[in-house]
Order: C-alpha cells, then sequence, then structure tokens
C-alpha cells in the first residue's frame, strides 16, 4: 500500500509555468515521484508507468477529456484528475461519466484543492487495493474449506471401499489353485490399489494446497506444506460495525494482521452484549450526519476502557461529542489506519 513519497503522479500541461506550479505543490505535500509531458500524445506513452494523472483539458494535439479512454482502457488504469481554466458543471459531469476520479479549475483554489483531491485519489487506489487483497484472502479461505471438504469425502467415500477391495485380493491371492496368469493379474490389481491408498491419504492429511500457473490461463494444486509464519502479538479483540461489506472486509484483513481478534456486529444493537466481553479494545462504526445518530445508534459508557472509532467525515462534531476518540474518513488510508486506531486504543488507556 503505497504512502505519498512513492506514488508516481504524471502532470500533463502544456504550460510550463502552470506546470511548475503544480508540480512544486506535489513536492510540497510530500510526492517524491512526479513527472511532466507536454502533449496528449506524452501522456498516452506514460500511462503504464504512473498511479495517478494531473490531465489539463486543452492540449497541443488534443482535448484532455478526449484522451480519457486512451489513458482508462488498460489492464491497470491511472486515476485521472481533470484539469480546466474554465470549468463548468456540464464539463465536471462529462468528465466523471468518461472515468475520471475528480477535476481541478485554474484558478485561486487551485493551491488549496489539488493535495487534497488528489490525497483522495491516493487513499481511493490504496483502499482498492487493500480491497483486492482481501477479497484474494476470502477466496483462499473458501478454496482452502473446499479442499477440507474434499479431504473428508476422500476418507469416508473412497477409503472403505478401498479397503474392502484390498481385502479381497488378498484372500483371492492366498487360496489355492489360481493360475498363475490370474495371480499375477491379482498382484498388478493389488499394486494399483496400495497407490490409490496412498493418493487418498495423501490428500487427506493436506493442511493446505497452492496453486501456479500451468499453461495460459490453467492454474494446478500443488499439494506441500506450507511454511508456518510466526503470528504477531495479541493486541485483544475489536468489535466492528460497518454496513459496507467491502469496508469492512478490508479493516478485517488489516487489524487480524496486526494481531487483533475481530468480531462482525450485524447491528449498533448488538455492541454493547459484545464489549460487555474481556478483552475488547475498541469499536469501530460509521458515523452518521449530525442530525442523525452520530454512531450509528450505539451508545458508548463514560467509563468504558475501550476505545470507540468512528468513520466519517472529521468535522462530524455530534460525533466527537457523542464519544467517539477517533474519527477516521472515508476512504481511509490502509497504510496508516491500523497505527491511528492503536493510537486511539493507547490515548483511552
Amino acid at each position: 500500500m503505497s504512502d505519498r513519497a512513492t506514488v508516481s503522479v504524471l502532470v500533463v500541461e502544456d504550460d510550463s509555468s502552470m506546470a511548475r506550479l503544480m508540480m512544486h505543490l506535489l513536492e510540497l505535500d510530500g510526492y517524491q515521484s512526479v513527472h511532466h509531458a507536454w502533449t496528449g500524445a506524452d501522456a498516452v506513452a506514460a500511462a503504464d508507468t504512473v498511479e495517478i494523472i494531473l490531465l489539463d483539458q486543452q492540449l497541443p494535439d488534443t482535448k484532455g477529456i478526449d484522451l480519457l479512454p486512451h489513458l482508462l482502457d488498460r489492464p491497470h488504469p491511472p486515476s485521472v484528475i481533470m484539469v480546466t481554466a474554465h470549468g463548468s458543471e456540464v464539463f465536471a459531469a462529462t468528465a466523471l461519466r468518461q472515468g475520471a476520479e475528480d477535476y481541478l479549475t485554474k484558478d485561486h483554489t487551485l493551491a488549496e484543492l489539488l493535495p487534497r483531491v488528489l490525497e483522495r485519489v491516493r487513499r481511493s487506489r490504496a483502499l482498492q487495493a487493500a480491497l483486492i487483497a482481501a477479497e484474494d484472502d476470502l477466496l483462499e479461505a473458501e478454496r482452502l474449506a473446499a479442499i477440507g471438504e474434499m479431504s473428508v469425502r476422500l476418507h469416508h467415500e473412497i477409503n472403505n471401499p478401498l479397503m474392502a477391495a484390498l481385502v479381497e485380493v488378498e484372500m483371492a491371492l492366498e487360496a489355492e489353485g489360481i493360475a498363475e496368469d490370474v495371480r499375477g493379474g491379482l498382484r498388478n490389481a493389488k499394486e494399483a490399489l496400495l497407490r490409490v491408498r496412498t493418493a487418498v491419504r495423501t490428500a487427506v492429511e493436506l493442511p493446505t494446497s497452492e496453486s501456479t500457473e500451468y499453461m495460459t490461463n490453467t492454474r494446478i494444486a500443488v499439494f506441500e506444506k506450507a511454511p508456518v509464519n510466526d503470528r504477531p502479538r495479541y493486541l485483544g479483540r475489536v468489535v466492528m460495525h460497518v454496513p459496507d461489506p467491502r469496508v469492512a472486509r478490508v479493516l478485517d484483513r488489516l487489524l487480524r494482521q496486526e494481531g487483533f481478534e475481530v468480531e462482525r456486529c450485524p447491528s449498533a444493537l448488538d455492541i454493547p452484549r459484545q464489549v460487555e466481553r474481556v478483552g475488547v479494545t475498541a469499536v469501530i462504526v460509521t458515523s452518521g450526519s449530525d442530525r442523525e445518530s452520530p454512531l450509528g445508534g450505539f451508545v458508548p459508557e463514560p467509563t468504558r476502557t475501550y476505545a470507540v472509532i468512528a468513520l466519517g467525515p472529521r468535522h462530524h462534531t455530534a460525533t466527537r461529542a457523542s464519544g467517539a476518540d477517533l474519527l477516521l474518513p472515508l476512504p481511509f488510508d490502509p497504510a496508516t489506519v491500523v497505527r491511528e486506531i492503536r493510537n486511539a486504543i493507547s490515548d483511552r488507556r
């Protein structure tokens, strides 16, 4: 997950003074990989090497909005922020409809809005990358569960008939008066059954299975024991009610990697019962607007020892007044969110 120093940004601007200004603003904000392109053709050539593009609308060889499909139609497209001298609602709607993340105007607000818009886009990209990793974890868990189910089925559905067949072959081999060619066939059958038994036992005992690409778009299982990794130090239990399943999966994965145990609640009404358990160090909820229930219906106890983290705008005064120890904006930064949660827990203690 990238922070500002490692995010690559391309400024596509044919006005040298404006290009210098935007690049200077980015460098002041901590971006160290900032590049410049003069034309649309240069932007297309560099699109695969950068993560975010600040795209001017008026370029010497094309219009920025006409360039959007060429920049976004690729396996790993960059995020594009349109920049125009004369903004309008029609232009903004058209740009967003065609895939731009946001747009900026070249006026007195540029110096203030450029870092804020770029930070939102950066966090959104980082959150999307974390979501993909969380989805991969979910698929891996489902795959391993399927392997376990297959192993049990192999054991019950194959092992018993296999042992019965082996016994029958052994008894036939011990019988007298059998022709040598028949006896040879029985020995071959016994060897084949023993190989099947070994294969079944190997499958049943597999703790995990990885896969590797064998041919184009074809993956095969690699049956081998997985290395034992050191587990992180246990940091306590986090109770979480986050209705957005995508955000919940990302938080779940990040917290577990750090050493937290995570319990998800289907409703904020279930939280009070969960926090009575030993070891709860934090509660995570989604904040509402000031006119609604600020903590999604959850009311923390004044004498609590756990931290309350609310996902939502930082300016919600009612959320803070209701007992939130930390307000995390959405999209949050996956690279720093767990550290912020840990700091809130430490401060509460």
